[in-house]
């Protein structure tokens, strides 16, 4: 049989109303009684239901989900299933607000997280690329009392509470595999793109990548990465630089978005199914380049997990109570085009 408050009053030798006040934390009540109480939960093994806590309470909750403002698929598919969990988290009293910032703006970012504590706002979940003046914000925010989430690419040197998403170094060294393999025996060349190196998740993939490439496949080199900042005809320009300078180039390995520009400058240069091009999410156009040949493998992971793992962590640092790690544990998952799902769940 569970734990109950009135086994904790019993065990800790104080009233159920006192027990009440050390739940809910409220004041007037001595430090001593406050230890002793947390010793009987801690004894008694006590985990309290916050759902029905809250309802008794009226609590509601209010988390923003602060996306980059770009016409990346990935981030429109993450919008996607943030629309469908908003619908059922208003059972949990759960209120999500998805809010946008110039991608490439960090001042813009920054304001726009110093005005949420004035919108009751509890969590925080954030994809963006780590800045100083992001460190900063973050911390005003968890200073207010606001539980942080990075979502997608981590931002481990930031107060934030928790990171939600694969293990990016881990699908970098997935991705060196495919694509040494896919090339085969003799001396390639591979191309890395970018977003941003600012992006702790392009960072780690690269890591990864790297390790992988230089431990098993020593006659592959790797070239510098080439950033686009978000820019689909920076990507086009800087690729068809790089590819009428080396020669050799067997693959490409795109950390993140821009798989459009980059199907098509290889296109244009006539090299579509001469290329190894590997690259990250299972976009609408990615499935489109995989069964049209333009893509070897794409790394993806599901992003209704991802958003709803978001929800729960947010809710159990806000509520103060523990994550189960393997529930929150996303998968990295391989997509070809002999294993493409069929189903609407392709995106997720």
């Amino acid at each position: 049989m569970r734990p109950t408050v009135i086994d904790i009053a019993r065990e800790a030798g104080v009233s159920l109303a006192t027990v009440d006040r050390v739940l809910n934390e409220r004041p007037g009540v001595r430090e001593k009684t406050i230890l002793a109480v947390s010793d009987a939960i801690a004894k008694l093994g006590y985990v309290r239901d916050m759902a029905a806590a809250n309802l008794a309470r009226q609590r509601n909750y209010r988390m923003a989900f602060v996306l980059p403002d770009t016409q990346s698929q990935f981030v429109q598919t993450l919008r996607a299933e943030l629309a469908i969990a908003s619908v059922a988290a208003l059972a949990a009293r759960t209120e999500i607000e998805v809010i946008t910032f110039p991608s490439e703006d960090p001042h813009a970012l920054a304001a726009l997280l110093a005005e949420l504590p004035e919108k009751a706002v509890a969590g925080v979940a954030l994809m963006a690329p780590e800045t100083p003046i992001l460190r900063d914000a973050i911390k005003a925010l968890r200073l207010r009392g606001i539980s942080v989430v990075a979502l997608v690419s981590d931002l481990p040197n930031t107060e934030r509470d928790h990171f939600v998403g694969i293990n990016n170094r881990a699908a970098g060294r997935t991705s060196a595999v495919l694509m040494g393999r896919f090339l085969g025996n003799g001396p390639q060349k591979v191309a890395v793109v970018a977003q941003s190196m600012l992006l702790r998740e392009a960072v780690e993939r690269r890591l990864g990548f790297d390790e992988v490439i230089g431990r098993d496949f020593p006659l592959v080199d790797v070239l510098p990465t080439l950033e686009s900042h978000g820019s689909p005809d920076v990507l086009r320009r800087v690729v068809g630089e790089m590819l009428k300078q080396f020669s050799g180039v067997g693959g490409i390995y795109l950390l993140g978005s821009g798989h459009r520009a980059l199907t098509q400058v290889i296109d244009d240069l006539g090299l579509t199914g001469q290329l190894v091009v590997i690259g990250h999410e299972l976009t609408p156009h990615v499935r489109d380049a995989l069964i049209a040949g333009k893509m070897a493998a794409v790394i993806t992971q599901n992003v209704g997990h991802l958003v709803r793992s978001a929800l729960r962590v947010l809710r159990a640092k806000t509520d103060k109570t523990p994550i189960d790690a393997g529930q929150e544990q996303l998968r990295i998952e391989i997509v070809l085009r002999e294993n493409l799902p069929t189903g609407p769940e392709e995106q997720a």
